[in-house]
């Protein structure tokens, strides 16, 4: 089966249909900059116009960078605060007219990565951290997800992690990337002895130069970078849309 997937990230909205039986895009990708302020309204119209330009009529998954409880925002993460409270599933509905399903953005990456990536058929204790404009996760025991873990809100140096050690952080700072390590390692360790994860994978973008900054970070639990990288939040919003959107 075809699922229309999106992507709503602070810089970008991303989306591809995918075959959610194989987690492969069998459409190209295509990308348009996050409206700024990104408020519902502007989101939302953003997002119409990015189905238009597939001529989709379908299912639609959407990851999204906040909390999600049953299609509604309870927080916002480089996104207005004005979607706080908001129903994203049925904002989106409304605008494109098809059925949307909405998961936290990470957590969507996480399944894809799970399902069809370097996590497949690994038990035990799984953390997907993506890094990014932020810092998402998805904690997985045994396969199963636990939702909305937003690790990167974890504090740091005063503030959220993400604000002292995502991949955008390290950019607009200039830092190399040995010492960019370092305050991964600090983020670390916090999520080492909060949770003993057995598997740390590293997705987002920046996952694709892992042999850059892994040879600087000290953890425990293996590592390993994210075969699906960017990809993924869009395939595993997909995959969930159908079996949810089916459900119903």
């Amino acid at each position: 089966m075809q699922c229309l997937g999106i992507d709503i990230g602070g810089s970008g909205i991303k989306g591809a249909i995918v075959d959610v039986a194989t987690g492969q895009f069998i459409s190209e990708r295509l990308r348009i900059p996050t409206p700024l302020p990104a408020t519902p309204q502007a989101v939302a119209l953003a997002t119409a116009e990015l189905v238009r330009q597939f001529g989709w009529q379908g299912p639609i998954g959407c990851g999204f960078p906040a909390v999600i409880v049953h299609g509604v925002a309870k927080t916002a993460a480089n996104i207005d605060e004005s979607w706080i409270g908001t129903d994203v599933s049925a904002i989106l509905a409304e605008v494109t007219g098809c059925p949307c399903f909405v998961i936290n953005d990470a957590d969507a990456a996480g399944v894809a990565e799970m399902r069809f990536g370097c996590g497949k058929d690994r038990m035990g204790s799984v953390i997907v951290l993506t890094l990014g404009t932020g810092i998402g996760s998805g904690m997985f025991i045994d396969g199963v997800l636990y939702p909305n873990s937003e690790l990167g809100h974890l504090r740091l140096k005063a503030g959220p992690a993400e604000h002292y050690a995502s991949a955008a952080v390290r950019k607009n700072e200039a830092l190399d990337w040995q010492v960019w390590a370092k305050r991964l390692n600090k983020f670390f360790t916090q999520v080492e002895r909060l949770f003993s994860p057995e598997l740390i994978i590293i997705g987002g973008g920046v996952s694709r130069k892992h042999d850059k900054f892994f040879p600087y970070l000290k953890v425990q639990a293996e590592l390993l970078p994210a075969e699906l990288r960017n990809q993924a939040g869009i395939i595993g919003a997909a995959c969930l849309a159908v079996e949810r959107l089916t459900a119903c």
